[in-house]
């Protein structure tokens, strides 16, 4: 068995138990507890519960293939004015300011409010393949049952396939992954509603948050956590693999944040003029040692923005998430897929989607792009240094995006950086850092691809794809960034790069001296959990230097 989901003996319970742990499980065995088992029960609850629009001029494509019944359409569910994650709302047991007393007090509460209601729990699997495995289980509150049969379908439900596959799995010692939910819950301290982790015991409780990107991205959260401490890099981000004549093949892993373009590429058939393999558009793990990848999930949390009503994409989806809907004098309903209602109106898509889908790629990757939206970033620049690779990577700027929902007075047009792609983790920052230098250090090539503006002009798709074309077919050609020793850039008509340029020098210098600063901001901000080691910091220090501002950075 991959994780532990029982109670063995007094020293494997030790280890893998805790306070809130402790109360999140026994919450599971209250006799209110309703057990959910397959996508069938799951679309007859979510079907009937209040609220639910069943999009009858949209059937699900292969519903059996799905462990749905013949016959069922697409479920629609909107929410109110919540329509993306949230992540001020998160708690980390761990943090220095996160008060163990305080929010296991805060969680018996929690708990103890959920006996007037039902409650369904469900089982998943995170993780598609033997070598990675983690069971997950989830309790939710009868009334919300949309959000149950979207997670048991974003994840694998348990069949007789996995099950058998499950039993041969390989085992770890951390606990099954437990989690809370309850969307209705309210709090005065957190109006926001509150996402409380225990990550190292392989819990969490979601409270008063209807979205249910909190609950895929919570499993996703403790799934990543436990890769990490089994030996794993941990990705937030696509992966596909080019199949190339000759018997060769390009391995590329993109990261990035919701609407950086991450999909869009990882899915990218480049007019049919490649044989792709795809891995997963959101979620896998890269075993370090083996260099094998892994996907997480079998199906795609996918915006719809982009895919108009007639897009013949559109009949991989099984259910819809704040979108419109509207009468055809057919009298049948259909979905308004573009972003009418709202920001983020989201689908989940079947695994067909991808004619081509594996779920695991054992040939090593051969170069992670990162996604960023940086003004000064030419549209794609190649990294040759592993520590200055791995250093861009911990600075990964980007901007706000419809799928998250801010705290007040935060800017949601403001350049931030994200490490790795990954507001998720729990774990020290440090962690990533090494994974990827090890990555980086074993011969991955390391690329920044500018999806943004550059200095006032949009870098296209087509722009984006033709660059990743040209390193595939391995016929691009780099030279040094100007006096920058590590860094070099693809010369590009439709972008020309002034660096001799006074003022464009001026606004790369201070992007690079905002991650410095994000660099050192590591040092105090969690406790200093996220400290970065010297070298990280000295990297991106000499780019400064080398841009011809030796100034303090």
């Amino acid at each position: 068995m991959a994780t532990v989901g029982n109670y063995t003996d007094k020293e494997t319970f030790g280890k893998i138990s805790s306070r809130i742990r402790t109360t999140i499980e026994t919450a599971f065995l209250s006799n209110n507890v309703l057990h959910v088992t397959t996508p069938r029960e799951a679309y007859e609850l979510a079907k009937r519960s209040v609220g639910t629009i069943e999009l009858t001029g949209m059937p699900v494509y292969e519903p059996e293939w799905q462990g749905l019944s013949k016959g069922c359409n697409v479920l629609l569910f909107n929410d109110g004015a919540v329509v993306g994650r949230c992540a001020a709302a998160r708690r980390i047991l761990g943090d220095p300011e996160v008060s163990l007393d305080e929010y296991a007090a805060k969680l018996r509460e929690a708990v103890y409010h959920t006996r007037y209601r039902n409650l369904y729990a469900a089982e998943a699997v995170i993780g598609l393949e033997k070598d990675f495995m983690v069971r997950a289980h989830l309790l939710i509150p009868e009334g919300h049952e949309n959000l149950l049969y979207n997670w048991i379908l974003n994840f694998q439900y348990i069949n007789k396939i996995y099950s058998e596959m499950y039993k041969e799995s390989h085992a770890y010692l951390d606990g099954d992954i437990y989690i809370l939910a309850d969307p209705d819950w309210k709090h005065p301290d957190h109006p926001l509603g509150l996402a409380l982790f225990d990550p190292e015991h392989n819990c969490a409780a979601i409270l008063g948050m209807r979205y249910f990107g909190e609950l895929k991205k919570g499993t996703l959260t403790l799934a990543w956590g436990t890769a990490v401490r089994n030996g794993f890099a941990s990705c937030h981000g696509g992966l596909k693999r080019y199949n190339l004549s000759g018997d060769r093949s390009f391995v590329a892993a993109v990261f990035g944040l919701s609407g950086s373009g991450k999909s869009t590429i990882t899915h990218a058939r480049h007019e049919n003029r490649y044989d792709i393999t795809v891995l997963h558009d959101d979620a896998f793990v890269i075993n370090l040692k083996e260099r094998y990848s892994i996907a997480l999930e079998p199906s795609y949390f996918d915006k719809v923005q982009d895919y108009p009503m007639d897009c013949e994409d559109n009949k991989f989806i099984v259910t819809l998430q704040n979108c419109g809907a509207v009468r055809k004098e057919s009298g049948l309903v259909y979905a308004v897929t573009e972003d009418l209602r709202n920001g983020n109106g989201r689908a989940i898509k079947s695994k067909l989607w991808s004619p081509t889908r594996v779920d695991r790629i054992d040939e090593p990757i051969d170069a992670i792009f990162w996604l960023m939206k940086d003004p000064t970033m030419p549209p794609v620049l190649k990294i040759t240094d592993p520590v200055l690779g791995a250093a861009m990577g911990a600075t990964l700027a980007a901007r706000r995006t419809t799928a998250e929902r801010l705290a007040p007075g935060v800017d949601p047009n403001a350049l931030v950086f994200e490490p790795y792609a990954n507001p998720f983790r729990t774990y020290p920052l440090g962690v990533d850092y090494g994974r990827f230098k090890t990555l980086l250090e074993s011969g991955v090539d390391c690329y920044i691809l500018n999806t943004g503006d550059f200095m006032g002009k949009k870098v296209q798709p087509r722009h984006t794809l033709s660059i990743l074309e040209s390193i595939v077919e391995g016929r691009v050609s780099f030279r040094p960034l100007g006096a920058l020793s590590a860094v070099e850039v693809m010369e590009m008509e439709d972008f020309p790069l002034h660096l001799d340029d006074v003022q464009y020098k001026k606004e790369i210098t201070a992007r690079i001296k905002d991650r410095v600063a994000f660099v050192k901001s590591r040092e105090s901000e969690r406790g200093g959990v996220d400290k970065l080691p010297r070298e990280a910091l000295e990297a991106l220090q000499r780019m400064t230097r080398e841009l011809g501002y030796p100034g303090e950075a």
